[in-house]
């Protein structure tokens, strides 16, 4: 994966800038589907940033659905920038519908209805 960098002038925190990177990676075809990221330690030392700044970042993108975390084989790419689009737009869903009073099921039960 060839990154374009860390700007330590940049506003935006480290680790975002980390998963930005990575992000714009898998969208451009560098990072495929199933294909295992580098170590956290080995990004940390590309890119300029401390290893938990990356382990940060690798956990934003597994909660997006972008990584997958599997004991013993690594960290691999697990979907691609429209899965992680999906995923984000879920998760607003089952917010929104928690705070509207609404449980998993009931919100698995209105999605049925209506796809």
């Amino acid at each position: 994966m060839d990154f374009l960098g860390i700007d330590l002038a940049e506003p935006m925190p480290l680790w975002q800038q980390v998963a930005a990177e990575i992000r714009r990676a898998i969208a451009d075809g560098e990072a495929k589907p199933g294909e295992r990221m580098p170590l956290a330690k080995d990004l940390a030392t590309v890119l300029g940033v401390n290893r938990n700044t990356v382990l940060r970042a690798l956990r934003e993108l597994r909660d997006e659905g972008l990584l997958e975390f599997r004991q013993g084989r690594g960290i691999t790419v697990a979907g691609t920038p429209e899965r992680g689009a999906v995923m984000a737009k879920a998760r607003e869903l089952v917010a929104f519908a928690r705070r509207q009073g609404y449980r998993p099921d009931e919100l698995i039960a209105i999605i049925k209805t209506i796809s």
